[in-house]
């Protein structure tokens, strides 16, 4: 559990150095955090990563672990190791962009979690984020849950893990379900309240549309500006490879709407 923590801490370490040695124009840069995928292989992540490269922006790529999921006290852990980090130089006052794709979601809602249950302290850096983008993000269900782990984890023993992972989370609810239901709430009740863009399909076994866009009205309600690009048939997280004109589109229609600095003529 401990080994994904110290590798990506590693990475952003890296990074910060090279901040540290950036003059003040970089620092003036927004920063995109991209939170990624389980099992997000490098050269798929950085088909997203140069979409923002293209736009002057630095990019600082956030990965989770299963076991930040299926252990959430872990997940929370690795949050709030994630959220002091930004809040300390050299990405002090940076102006932040999120991008969360599947149980990227999940991971920077651990990081709402804490802003949510000390807003003194942290309510600072919600106001840092001039906007949020959820690509497939995981919504629904317990069983939406399952799903997801059986066709990330070992898909050709997808029934199996889904399953197994159903048992652990009855076996263990105080630890698990209960945790995922805060999470949901704070998530509904977001202290971002920012401009969002979701990506979504209706075909996404780890998605309910219905559920989505309930959360989509409600957040319009709470007078967020929010956007949405919905397919009929797409692949979870992986919108981009399917659709890419669409995708490509939407979002730079969206980062256009937040005034986003850009030195290139398309993105």
């Amino acid at each position: 559990v401990i080994i994904p923590i110290i590798i990506l801490f590693e990475m952003v370490k890296t990074k910060i150095n090279k901040y540290t040695q950036s003059d003040a124009a970089s620092n003036s840069r927004p920063l995109l955090l991209f939170f990624s995928w389980l099992g997000a292989q490098p050269g798929a992540v950085a088909k997203y990563r140069d979409l923002y490269l293209d736009r002057d922006m630095d990019v600082l790529l956030i990965q989770s672990s299963v076991m930040h999921f299926l252990w959430p006290r872990w997940g929370l852990s690795y949050g709030l190791e994630i959220l002091n980090i930004l809040e300390e130089p050299p990405f002090t006052g940076r102006l932040i962009l999120v991008h969360a794709s599947s149980i990227g979601g999940y991971t920077f809602t651990q990081l709402l979690t804490h802003i949510a249950q000390d807003p003194k302290r942290h309510t600072p850096l919600a106001h840092r984020v001039i906007g949020h983008i959820y690509d497939s993000l995981v919504v629904g269900s317990l069983d939406h849950m399952a799903t997801g782990l059986g066709k990330t984890l070992v898909p050709r023993l997808e029934g199996f893990v889904k399953t197994t992972a159903m048992l652990y989370f009855r076996l263990f609810k105080s630890y698990t379900a209960d945790l995922y239901e805060n999470s949901i709430q704070v998530f509904h009740n977001s202290p971002v309240t920012s401009p969002a863009l979701f990506f979504f399909s209706e075909n996404d076994a780890m998605c309910s549309t219905t559920v989505l866009e309930k959360l989509m009205d409600l957040w319009r309600r709470r007078g967020v500006s929010v956007d949405g690009r919905k397919w009929k048939k797409s692949t979870h997280a992986a919108h981009l490879r399917c659709h890419p004109e669409e995708y490509v589109s939407t979002l730079q229609r969206f980062l256009n709407s937040l005034s986003v600095p850009s030195h290139k003529s398309n993105i």
